[in-house]
């Protein structure tokens, strides 16, 4: 067997190269206004009305004229006539004149004549007429229409992400649906003969399938549903079918296993096969060193190493950034903060290193047990990798490091 050798690019170089080989997603959907949550804009959103649409009542109590209130007081109380009675959704023709007053409640339109309204707190709750124990001036407890946002101004601009906020403010204007770029298509392939689906029966020497399950999930909280997830196996031209017929309809191609230096490592034989570029092999971090980036018609195939915590590490700190770029969405590229350790990580790193942990208030915590590649149980609570530079000893409580964040 020829020897294979790594390229053994940096982190960093690792994405950029992948950045580099892909564009963002130029599809677009016209999905109803809840459908939208977590997408991106694709074109600009303008008020198309006033808001609110008309001069309305921010308290509930009585509108009528602020002159109307001179000197009013509890000993001396001004009384105005009540014409009637508008609730939120109302509304009332008339114009209100001298004297007179219309009972009035929160969000109702305030009606011609009117320039203030007065708190119910500050009168009698008078039914016919009403006694009014406060001076008030003009334009107090008043709310002008287009207050909020005025027609033709533009609201939400193309490109931003749609939270609660902006699904809100869009509903406002009366929007029922949205233009939105579409999210990448997304197959997701596990390979190795070694593993069996859960829920099937766990032979002499085989294990249950995590990756398949884990990355899914992972994609799955970050907005993502894989259109295909599928276990394999280990010949290399069956596949690269795989493979070819995923994109056919996927925009990208995610495998597990199958990247590293043994006989059974069939992506070196699967990717020649399909004929798609190597634009590298193999990263300069631990775990997950093993990684195959491809290029096949233009559509990007990352091969990420088999070992369950080197998989999802290689996914947060490369595939989230592809993902980003792809959606037009900053919110999935990971966050790095600086922390200081609270525990001791006692074994050395030659190379650079990425461990699981807890980032809580600065501090960096570790959890029990093993932090091996294929442990995946220690996981569990952790929200960060440090990154451990290469050349370092170990790692002491007050040691200044670098972490990841792998929430969103």
């Amino acid at each position: 067997m020829r020897e294979r050798k790594r390229d053994g690019v940096s982190v960093e170089e690792a994405v950029g190269r992948i950045l580099d080989a892909v564009s963002p997603i130029e599809r677009i959907l016209e999905l109803p206004l809840l459908e939208c949550v977590g997408r991106v804009l694709a074109e600009d959103r303008y008020a198309g009305i006033d808001n609110p649409p008309f001069d309305r009542a921010p308290v509930d109590g009585y509108a009528c004229r602020a002159f109307d209130t001179k000197e009013a007081s509890k000993a001396k109380p001004v009384v105005l006539k009540v014409l009637r009675e508008i609730d939120a959704g109302g509304y009332f023709e008339g114009t209100v004149g001298p004297g007179e007053a219309v009972r009035i409640m929160t969000g109702a339109p305030i009606p011609s004549g009117c320039d203030v309204c007065i708190r119910q707190e500050d009168t009698d709750y008078g039914e016919e007429f009403v006694r009014v124990y406060e001076e008030y001036a003009a334009y107090q407890n008043y709310c002008y229409a287009g207050e909020d946002f005025k027609k033709g101004q533009l609201m939400v601009k193309a490109g931003s992400r749609l939270t609660y906020v902006e699904i809100a403010v869009l509903a406002s204007m009366g929007a029922e649906t949205l233009p939105v770029y579409d999210k990448p298509a997304v197959a997701l392939f596990t390979t190795g003969d070694e593993i069996v689906m859960p829920g099937k029966p766990l032979r002499p020497g085989k294990i249950y399938n995590s990756n398949l399950p884990g990355l899914a999930a992972r994609m799955q909280e970050l907005g993502f549903r894989p259109i295909l997830a599928k276990q394999i196996g280990d010949e290399g031209a069956a596949v690269a079918e795989e493979i070819r017929n995923a994109l056919a309809i996927a925009d990208v191609v995610i495998t597990t296993g199958g990247v590293s230096v043994g006989k059974k490592d069939i992506l070196h034989d699967a990717l020649p096969l399909l004929q798609a570029e190597r634009k590298f092999w193999g990263v300069a971090m631990k775990p997950g060193t093993p990684v195959i980036f491809s290029v096949y018609k233009g559509k990007p195939i990352i091969s990420l190493s088999g070992n369950p915590f080197g998989a999802l590490t290689n996914f947060e700190l490369l595939i989230r950034p592809m993902l980003a770029k792809l959606c037009r969405d900053e919110s999935l590229i990971p966050v790095r903060r600086e922390a200081v350790m609270a525990a001791e990580f006692g074994k050395a790193s030659h190379g650079r290193r990425f461990i699981r942990a807890i980032y809580r208030e600065g501090r960096v915590y570790l959890p029990e047990g093993l932090h091996s590649s294929g442990v995946l149980a220690s996981m569990r609570g952790c929200n960060c990798l440090v990154d451990i530079v290469p050349g370092t000893e170990c790692l002491k409580p007050g040691d200044k490091v670098s972490v990841v964040m792998t929430c969103r």
